[in-house]
């Protein structure tokens, strides 16, 4: 081979390599937000903590979480914002199966169904987070807020629920459970805790709801027998929205204008509220026969009882009832208020009403028993046999890790 030969292959090689060299490399696929958020989700280990920035984030599509000991963090729930608003695949914002969650400082927005579900999940901390429906109280929006159910050890804390078209905050058929420093607002229910066991229910504010707290027990759920919520210090004013839950939801018989209901659930402690301006009254305890619905469950029981009232603040209410037979009961008391206590009369069978229902030092607080399983036939405004006293409930602990 001459020198001239080996001069070409030379330049020849050297061309190529500039070229090859030259080249740029590989774009990197262009994954969206949404995608790698998912991705994060899925790929999670236990420890982990997941950053959603500040901004507002467009998603289309429900967001799950099933690895235990993650942490979702965002800047601020006024900073960190997930938008569903165009959501076009699911119905929750982010469903979380597992234990050990953390979920806080960021807004769920606009959501197709609830905001953030949370099932079967052990030790739960929801804090500092914004759930919202923006187009104001309708029946099309998704049904509930920050929603646990058949879980235990939860803490949800200084929290903000607005417009959901159920409850706002919802805790279903769980146990160990504290609702604080939160406000609920433009929801059908402010605050919802339904067929659970030990919550304490503190420091929040519930306003311009249809129903400020709900204190449910119902038939046909896998979980039954709620006791033991104590409500207590908190501010329930103004609780005058329409409702707008869909027709058929349970909650959609709730009277605009209550400010707490207690239906079918045992030994409760309702103490050191504020019950003001609830237009159809502040406080309705009743069975579950007055929504003279249908039940066939044989282990059901639709009685309230050991209900304990006490050390209260009532101002105002009960000036324009949402309910016919308070407005039957209020056109009898020629116009005046509705009571700011009111009870449907119904008696467990063998029982007396102090076992049903106690108002410790509530006498100065206006009292009606509706006589509803006499078909309200001759209600009664004495409390005098409602003046006992309960043992307060204990105080719940979730733990140092909570």
């Amino acid at each position: 081979m001459t020198n001239y030969t080996l001069r070409i292959i030379s330049i020849s090689c050297l061309f190529a390599l500039l070229v090859a060299c030259g080249q740029d490399e590989p774009a990197a696929p262009n994954i969206s937000f949404e995608e790698s958020l998912q991705q994060q989700l899925i790929q999670a280990q236990p420890g982990e903590i997941i950053e959603i920035p500040a901004g507002i984030h467009e998603l289309t599509r429900s967001l799950s979480l099933n690895v235990s000991g993650v942490t979702i963090r965002g800047a601020g729930r006024d900073s960190s914002i997930l938008s569903f608003k165009n959501q076009a695949q699911g119905a929750e914002g982010l469903i979380v199966v597992a234990d050990d969650f953390v979920i806080e400082d960021l807004t769920i927005e606009d959501t197709a169904g609830d905001a953030l579900k949370i099932n079967e999940s052990n030790n739960v901390i929801i804090r500092r987070i914004r759930t919202q429906w923006t187009g104001g109280a309708l029946s099309t929006n998704g049904a509930y807020g920050i929603y646990p159910v058949q879980s235990n050890n939860i803490l949800i804390d200084d929290v903000v629920v607005i417009g959901a078209s159920d409850a706002g905050i919802y805790v279903g058929q769980s146990s160990q459970i504290i609702v604080r420093n939160s406000r609920a607002e433009y929801n059908v229910a402010g605050i919802e805790i339904e067929n659970s066991t030990f919550a304490d229910v503190y420091n929040n504010i519930a306003t311009n709801n249809t129903g400020g707290i709900l204190i449910f027990d119902l038939p046909n759920l896998p979980v039954q027998g709620g006791r033991n919520t104590r409500v207590f210090n908190n501010q329930i004013f103004g609780n005058n929205t329409a409702n707008f839950a869909p027709e058929g939801n349970i909650v959609s018989e709730v009277p605009a204008g209550t400010g707490m209901m207690i239906l079918a659930n045992d030994e409760i402690e309702v103490f050191g509220n504020n019950f003001t301006d609830n237009d159809t009254t502040s406080i309705l305890i009743v069975s579950y026969y007055i929504t003279e619905r249908p039940f066939d469950d044989p282990d059901y029981d639709p009685f309230p009882e050991s209900i304990h009232i006490h050390d209260n603040e009532f101002n105002g209410g009960g000036n324009e009832p949402d309910s016919e037979p308070l407005q039957l009961l209020q056109s009898a008391m020629n116009g005046q208020a509705i009571p700011d206590i009111v009870w449907d009369g119904t008696i467990v069978p063998g029982k007396t009403a102090d076992q049903v229902l106690c108002l410790g030092d509530s006498n100065s607080a206006g009292f009606v028993n509706l006589d509803a399983s006499n078909s309200f036939a001759a209600p009664t405004f004495d409390g005098s046999i409602h003046n006992c006293s309960l043992p307060g409930l204990s105080v719940i602990s979730l733990g140092s890790a909570l």
